[in-house]
C-alpha cells in the first residue's frame, strides 16, 4: 500500500506515524513546503485529559513529547486592575518546533519518507496512491483543487489577532484584558518550555483600526503591544515569527471524504484556539482515520467514509464550544463594560459552555464560593456560613420581590372549554406552584375567541373566565410563595387548528374562525394552513381595546404580572418579523414601522394594568431563517419595548416560519437574553433547553440572564424547584403537607 500526505504539520506527521506503525510494509511518502525546523507560532497547549488517547495510540512518541512539556493546573486572569486565580485545570504546553522536530524523528525511525521543501503543486499526481491524506492546512491547496467534492464553507471571524512570543515566564495559563484610549485588548499566554511562552494578543477590529496596528509594521505592533502589556512581560520584549494581525476564520466542510482522499485537521475544521483544540483535534483525527482503516482493510473508500461518519459529530461538538468560546471573545468589551471582576471571571470560565457552574466547583471551589458570595450580596441575601446558590437568590422585578430565580414557563395545555380555565387548570397550576418555583405563568391566554390558537386554549375576555382564573390565582397565593403572571396574546394566523396533540399547526376539520394577520399570507400552506385577513385599522383597534381588555380582567384576577406574547408567529410577533409582514403602509418595511402596531398595543396595556405591577413582553429574537430577524434586530426590539414600559423580556426564538432551521444545543436561546441583557440593560429571562439547574446556576452567575424559565422539566417534575434544593443541600421551605418527603431527598453522607 502506498500512502501519500500533503502537509508535514503535526497532523499529518501523526497520522504518518500511526499508518507506518500499523501497515509495516506500506510506503508513507509526506511532503512539506517548509524546510525542518520552519514553524508558525510558538506554543501547543494540551489539556491533560486528552493526553490518554495519545499514549495509547503511539507509547514513543507520546513518551518524548511529555518528557518536553511545561505543565500548570492555574489560570489567572487580570481584569480591571485585579488577578484572579482559577486552580485545578491540568495543561501542558510544547513548542511548536520542537513538537515537529519529535515527530519528524518518530516517522524517520518507523521509515517513513519526508519530503521538505516540496511544493508539490500537482494535486493529482499525489492522489496517484492507495490513499492520500489532505492535511495542508486551513488554505488547503489539496481540498481547494477538489473543492466540489468537499464543500468547504469559511467564516471569517471579527476579532484581529497576532501570534508572539516572549520569554516571560509565566507560572498559569494567563489571560489579560487591558483597555485604553483606543479600546479594549486581552491576551492568552501560556508557558511552553523552560524559558519561553506564547503570547496572543486579540481586539476587535474598532480598537484596532483606532490604535493604527491595520497601518502598523511589525515591529510597530509589538512596540505597541509591549507596552501595553508591560506588567504581564515584566519588561520583556516579545518575539515574532513572521507574524501578522489576522482574523480567526471557522472552516467546516460538508464532506471529509472523496474516493480515496480524505481530509485531516485544519483542511477538515478548524477550532477557535481560545479552547486549545487545533493540534489535538489533528491527532485525534488521525486515531480515528487508523481505527476505520484497521477495521475496514478491504475497501479504503468505506473506511475514509466510516472515519467521517465517525469523527465529524466529535468535532462537531467541539466546534459549537469553540465557536462560543471566540463569540464571547469578540464581545468581551461588553463583559468588561457591565461586569464585576468575579462575574467577568466566571463568565469566562463558563464561555463554552463545557465547565459549568458544578464543574467549575468541583475544580475549584474556592473560586464559585467567592462568585456566589458576590452574587449573593448582590442580590442582597445576608451573608451566613451557608453560601446559596444563584437561582436561590431573591429578584426584584419593579415592585415584585420573587423567592427566587426559577419560573414554570408558559405551556399551552389545550385543556379548556370556551375558554373557560377549569379544574384541570387549577391542579395544574396549583402543583407547580407548590412546587418551589418562585414565578409561575399561564399558558398564552388569549383575548378573544377569535385570537385562540386551538378550541382548547384559554381566554380572559369575559368576567367568568376571570373568576375562573381568580379561584386558581387565590389557590396559588394561599398555598405557595409563588407569584402568579398571566401571558396574554392573540393567535393571529396560528389559529383555528387542533389541539397539539391532533395534529401540531393542522387546521380544524369544520367549524374554523376568520383569522387576522399583517399581510394575507397562510402560516404552513403544506398543512393546509387558512389565509388569514389582512388587518385594517378598524381591526388594529379591536385587537387593542381586546387586549386591553384582557389586561384590566387579569388585574381584577389578582394576577402579579402580565406578560404580552410577542413571539412564536402568533399576532403580535407576526408584525415584527418581515417573514409574515408584507405591508406597504405605515405598519410594514422598516422595524420601526413594524414595530408600530405591537408598541401601540404594549402603550394600552400598559396603561390599563395596574402601575406597580410589573409586564414582561416574550420575543423570537431570531427566525433562523434567511431574510428574517436577525441578533442585531433582536436588540433594537427590546430597547423600543424597555422605552414603552416593558420591566423584563422574555428570550425565546424561532416559531414564526416552518422553515426555520434553530441550531439547538445546551440552553440554545440563552446567547440572545445576554446579549440584550447587557446590551439594552434591562433585565431577561432565559428559556429553552435549560434542564437542570447546574444550567440555571452557570447562566444566572454568568450574567447571561436575570431568570430562568423551564417548560418541559416543570411538565416531568413539578417539584423541580425543590429538588433542586434538596440537591444542592440548600434550606427552602416544603408545603407543610409534603415537608416529610423532604429528608429523603437529601445527598447521602
Amino acid at each position: 500500500m502506498r500512502i501519500n500526505i500533503l502537509g508535514g504539520g503535526p497532523g499529518g506527521l501523526y497520522a504518518s506515524i500511526l499508518l507506518k506503525k500499523e501497515f509495516q510494509s506500506a510506503e508513507v511518502n509526506v511532503y512539506e513546503r517548509n524546510a525542518p525546523g520552519d514553524t508558525f507560532g510558538f506554543g501547543v497547549v494540551f489539556s491533560d485529559e486528552t493526553l490518554g488517547g495519545f499514549a495509547e495510540a503511539d507509547l514513543e512518541s507520546h513518551q518524548a513529547i511529555t518528557k518536553n512539556f511545561a505543565r500548570w493546573d492555574a489560570i489567572d486572569v487580570f481584569v480591571k486592575g485585579t488577578r484572579i486565580r482559577s486552580v485545578g485545570h491540568g495543561f501542558c504546553g510544547i513548542s511548536r518546533r520542537k513538537l515537529l522536530e519529535l515527530f519528524t524523528q518518530r516517522a524517520t525511525e518507523l521509515g517513513v519518507n519526508i519530503h521538505f521543501q516540496s511544493e508539490r503543486a500537482d494535486i493529482d499526481a499525489l492522489r496517484d496512491a492507495d490513499l492520500f491524506i489532505a492535511a495542508d492546512g486551513l488554505r488547503s491547496a489539496a481540498r481547494t483543487h477538489f473543492e466540489e467534492a468537499f464543500k468547504p464553507s469559511l467564516d471569517a471571524r471579527k476579532c484581529r489577532y497576532i501570534w508572539l512570543g516572549t520569554k516571560q515566564h509565566f507560572d498559569a495559563f494567563t489571560f489579560s484584558f487591558r483597555e485604553n484610549e483606543d479600546g479594549l485588548f486581552q491576551v492568552h499566554a501560556y508557558q511552553f518550555d523552560a524559558d519561553s511562552s506564547t503570547v496572543i494578543v486579540e481586539c476587535d477590529e474598532e480598537s484596532w483600526i483606532k490604535a493604527g496596528l491595520d497601518k502598523a509594521t511589525e515591529a510597530e505592533s509589538l512596540a505597541y503591544c509591549e507596552k501595553l502589556f508591560a506588567p504581564e512581560l515584566g519588561g520583556r520584549p516579545l518575539i515574532s515569527n513572521r507574524s501578522s494581525w489576522v482574523q480567526f476564520s471557522t472552516l467546516k466542510n460538508e464532506h471529509w471524504a472523496h474516493e480515496n482522499m480524505v481530509l485531516l485537521g485544519d483542511a477538515a475544521h478548524t477550532a477557535h484556539f481560545s479552547i486549545g483544540s487545533g493540534t489535538k483535534l489533528a491527532m485525534e483525527d488521525a486515531i480515528t482515520l487508523l481505527d476505520a482503516l484497521k477495521k475496514n482493510r478491504s475497501s479504503i473508500p468505506d473506511a475514509l467514509r466510516a472515519y467521517e461518519k465517525e469523527r465529524k459529530p466529535m468535532v462537531g461538538r467541539i466546534q459549537t464550544a469553540a465557536q462560543q468560546s471566540l463569540e464571547w471573545f469578540e464581545n468581551a468589551k461588553r463583559y468588561h463594560a457591565a461586569f464585576a471582576p468575579e462575574q467577568f471571571v466566571f463568565s469566562l470560565m463558563t464561555r463554552s459552555r463545557r465547565i459549568t457552574h458544578a464543574n467549575l466547583k468541583a475544580r475549584d471551589p474556592a473560586l464559585v464560593r467567592e462568585a456566589d458570595q458576590w452574587f449573593e450580596a448582590k442580590a442582597h441575601v445576608d451573608a451566613s456560613a451557608r453560601v446559596t446558590p444563584p437561582m436561590f437568590t431573591p429578584f426584584q422585578l419593579g415592585n415584585l420581590t420573587l423567592e427566587n430565580r426559577i419560573v414554570v414557563s408558559p405551556m399551552c395545555m389545550y385543556s379548556a372549554t370556551d375558554g373557560m380555565p377549569n379544574d384541570f387548570h387549577l391542579v395544574h397550576y396549583g402543583s407547580r406552584a407548590q412546587g418551589g418555583a418562585g414565578l409561575l405563568f399561564t399558558e398564552m391566554t388569549n383575548v378573544s375567541a377569535e385570537g385562540r390558537i386551538s378550541p382548547g386554549c384559554t381566554g380572559i375576555w369575559s368576567e367568568a373566565q376571570s373568576d375562573a382564573w381568580k379561584r386558581i390565582v387565590d389557590f396559588v397565593h394561599a398555598h405557595s410563595r409563588a407569584k402568579f403572571g398571566l401571558q396574554l396574546g392573540h393567535a393571529g394566523r396560528k389559529g383555528s387548528t387542533k389541539v397539539a396533540w391532533e395534529g401540531s399547526d393542522v387546521p380544524l376539520d369544520s367549524g374554523n374562525w376568520e383569522l387576522l394577520a399583517p399581510s394575507s399570507i397562510p402560516y404552513d400552506i403544506n398543512k393546509g394552513s387558512q389565509a388569514p385577513r389582512e388587518m385594517t385599522r378598524e381591526n388594529m383597534d379591536r385587537v387593542t381595546s381586546e387586549f386591553v381588555n384582557g389586561a384590566k380582567l387579569a388585574a381584577r384576577a389578582g394576577f402579579d404580572l402580565i406578560e404580552l406574547h410577542m413571539a412564536h408567529g402568533y399576532l403580535l410577533s407576526s408584525f415584527i418579523t418581515p417573514i409574515s409582514n408584507h405591508r406597504t403602509d405605515a405598519y410594514g418595511g422598516s422595524l420601526e414601522n413594524r414595530m408600530r402596531f405591537p408598541l401601540e398595543v404594549l402603550d394600552a396595556v400598559r396603561a390599563a394594568w395596574p402601575s406597580e405591577r410589573p409586564m414582561s413582553v416574550r420575543i423570537s429574537a431570531v427566525d433562523w431563517v434567511p431574510g428574517g430577524l436577525e441578533s442585531d434586530d433582536a436588540v433594537r426590539i427590546a430597547a423600543m419595548l424597555r422605552d414603552h414600559g416593558a420591566d423584563i423580556i422574555d428570550c425565546s426564538t424561532g416559531q414564526t416560519t416552518p422553515e426555520a432551521r434553530p441550531v439547538y444545543g445546551r440552553a440554545f436561546q440563552t446567547p440572545f437574553s445576554e446579549r440584550i441583557r447587557n446590551e439594552v440593560g434591562i433585565p431577561t429571562l432565559a428559556v429553552g433547553n435549560v434542564g437542570d439547574f447546574d444550567q440555571a446556576n452557570s447562566i444566572l452567575l454568568g450574567g447571561r440572564a436575570d431568570l430562568i424559565a423551564l417548560a418541559r422539566p416543570h411538565l416531568a417534575d413539578p417539584f423541580f424547584t425543590l429538588h433542586a434544593a434538596a440537591a444542592q443541600e440548600h434550606p427552602v421551605p416544603w408545603p407543610k403537607q409534603y415537608a416529610l418527603g423532604a429528608p429523603v431527598l437529601q445527598p447521602a453522607k
